[in-house]
């Protein structure tokens, strides 16, 4: 013991020797270490004990064992327990050197590792707090906007009904341009309300009939513009596992949305179909209408972030959004490919059912 101090001491390691395990663990107490270097065999505590006992005092400790060549099985136990590498006795400096500076490096790179992951956990902490934050914000918000919308409608509805006979129609049309700027801030209310309650609403999934629910849902929209010719094609659709609520509101949107894009086809073609992938089931909608540009793919599922203009298409700018957090909640993903004039397509991942 006394020998391999010197020895260690001389390649600039500070070093601390003791013949006995109590006095080894007392040190530690007292102060901290960074390897422990400890025969296998010794009297009053084996190896092992000593090292689940300094591991106790110090988790961060590095160990290493040092055993004769009949006991390597012993020594496997030992690095079992946590003891880093070992060492052969009668070992060679040569040996025994690369072997510590090995264990001290790992040690570093475990502790750099650990505050790593402390600082990511608080981060993700604090952007957890600043999401509920902001959701709240976003709701309160909204429920307070809620109440003027519905009055200044409702103020200009009377208004158009009651009075519309006595006035000028240039009033008449100043009139028209106010309840639709008004029906369009009702419908950007309600959509922030529902993207906001999105992350407050816990989720009841349960198995999915998905071509039961997309059939329910065209004929929910269809039923709005009986006068139009659509060609609709589905494919087989397997079942998933999620929130039959949402899924119902994620087809909802990217349907409306293919039948608005749409609207000025001559001959309009919705493609709905899945195919499975890696133990999940990707979906995907597909249109004919008018496309996007993948330049701006990145805008896609950002809220208020429209491709078209509100003169050629309506819409809020917050469906694509709602969309987007309903797939993310279910741990699935959501993207879409396109090319103006050409068409879109929407692909999204769900937990296949089994």
């Amino acid at each position: 013991m006394r020998a391999l101090c010197e020895t260690l001491g001389d390649h600039h390691y500070e070093v601390e020797g003791y013949s006995a395990a109590g006095s080894a663990l007392a040190a530690l107490r007292e102060r901290r270490f960074d390897l422990l270097l400890t025969d296998l065999m010794m009297p009053e505590m084996d190896g092992i004990t000593l090292l689940q006992a300094a591991h106790q005092i110090d988790p961060d400790l590095v160990a290493i064992i040092m055993t004769g060549e009949g006991t390597i099985i012993s020594a496997v136990d030992a690095m079992k327990s946590g003891a880093l590498d070992y060492i052969l006795k009668p070992f060679k400096l040569s040996v025994v050197l690369p072997v510590l500076e090995r264990a001290l490096g790992i040690r570093d790179l475990r502790i750099k590792n650990a505050i790593l992951e402390a600082r990511e956990r608080e981060h993700m902490l604090e952007l957890e707090a600043a999401l509920k934050d902001l959701e709240a914000f976003s709701y309160s918000v909204s429920h307070d906007l809620h109440a003027p919308v519905r009055i200044a409608g409702s103020y200009l509805t009377m208004l158009s009904e009651d009075f519309s006979e006595q006035l000028p129609a240039e009033a008449s049309r100043f009139l028209n341009v106010a309840q639709r700027s008004i029906d369009h801030m009702r419908q950007l209310v309600d959509d922030l309300l529902r993207l906001a309650r999105l992350g407050r609403q816990p989720l009841a999934k349960r198995r999915v009939n998905m071509e039961a629910l997309v059939q329910e849902v065209l004929a929910e929209l269809l039923a709005t513009a009986p006068e139009r010719e659509i060609a609709i094609e589905t494919d087989e659709l397997p079942a998933c596992v999620g929130d039959v609520g949402l899924l119902r509101q994620v087809y909802f949107n990217l349907l409306s949305n293919a039948l608005k894009f749409t609207r000025d086809r001559q001959a309009p073609l919705i493609q709905i179909g899945a195919r499975p992938e890696d133990g999940q089931s990707v979906y995907f909608v597909r249109d004919n209408g008018a496309g996007f540009d993948m330049r701006y793919e990145a805008k896609l599922f950002a809220a208020f972030q429209r491709l078209h203009s509100s003169a050629e298409f309506e819409g809020s700018g917050i469906g694509l959004s709602i969309t987007h957090k309903i797939i993310e909640r279910h741990g699935g993903r959501i993207w879409g490919e396109g090319e103006p004039d050409r068409g879109a397509t929407f692909y999204f991942t769900l937990p296949a059912a089994t």
